[in-house]
């Protein structure tokens, strides 16, 4: 048995959660996977997944051996690779995922740069507010906003964004300016679900948290459709700062009780540890830090 075509044979059943797709990832046979995984459980003395008909899951022990096992095939491959980065260019297709109206206004710019500077390379950008198995869904890099819970990817942090309550001139004309969370238990709530899932608002006063009560008067999944509904004097919204820049920048919104916002939230790029850093998805994050500040 080779361990190592064992061991990467584990990770990719483990990964697609299946024996026959990890054998079409390694171009082998559902068999030789299968018999694969055997004998390095059988060298090992443990049982490293539990099947059945229709499910593989991790043991316990399979879960510890998991993670060492890719760092172990990472190490290797970077090893490999390091010996041929300077010959190597950046080529082939990369596959981008992003925040949809990130996407949209910062990401899709940042494609059009690299794919200008690197025409050897050739791009896919999705574009979607879910949250994409990287690894299932053949992504080579992902940006990601927020607090990262997956600990098996690989993260580069490349700015932050507030999350900001704004209103427009006219709207608050009308129906004055919240000085206090409190406050906006008097006015009319845009509810942007793909930033506030719950029924409250989360401040800051005095240095700690406080969750407000809401009582959407308009909710939406479309940050784009919170802003335009916000612009037209429909309430108060809370999204994210570069969700509304372009319409604060403009005038027809205005940020309010910035001061009782909560920590800004960081801004990453990732990419899974069991893939190794090529030139191409190198490249591209060196790209996004030379020519880009998302802050």
């Amino acid at each position: 048995m080779d361990r190592l075509e064992a061991m990467a044979a584990f990770v990719a059943v483990t990964d697609l959660k299946g024996f026959a797709p990890a054998a079409r990832r390694l171009g082998l046979s559902p068999s030789a996977v299968t018999r694969a995984v055997a004998a390095l459980e059988e060298h090992l003395g443990v049982r490293l997944l539990q099947r059945t008909t229709r499910t593989v899951t991790l043991t316990d022990v399979g879960a510890r051996y998991l993670e060492r096992a890719r760092f172990i095939l990472a190490e290797l491959e970077e090893a490999d690779g390091s010996a041929q980065a300077e010959r190597v260019q950046p080529t082939g297709r990369l596959v981008v995922a992003a925040p949809l109206v990130f996407g949209r206004l910062h990401v899709a710019p940042l494609m059009c740069s690299f794919l200008n500077r690197y025409p050897e390379v050739t791009g896919a950008l999705e574009l979607s507010d879910r949250t994409v198995n990287l690894v299932e869904d053949g992504i080579d890099v992902a940006v990601r906003i927020g607090r990262l819970a997956d600990s098996s990817l690989i993260a580069r942090q490349m700015g932050t964004t507030r999350r900001v309550v704004v209103a427009s001139p006219g709207y608050l004309a009308a129906r004055g300016v919240p000085d206090e969370p409190e406050s906006i238990a008097g006015h009319r709530v845009i509810q942007c679900t793909a930033v506030t899932s719950g029924r409250e608002w989360r401040f800051r006063v005095n240095g700690a948290e406080r969750l407000v009560p809401i009582a959407p008067s308009y909710q939406t999944n479309s940050a784009d459709a919170a802003v335009w509904h916000a612009e037209r004097d429909g309430g108060l919204a809370m999204v994210l700062a570069y969700q509304a820049e372009e319409a604060v920048q403009a005038g027809r919104l205005a940020v309010v009780l910035a001061d009782h916002e909560m920590p800004a939230l960081p801004i990453h790029i990732v990419y899974p540890t069991s893939r190794l850093l090529s030139a191409k998805v190198r490249a591209f994050i060196d790209t996004a830090a030379e020519i880009y500040d998302w802050r």
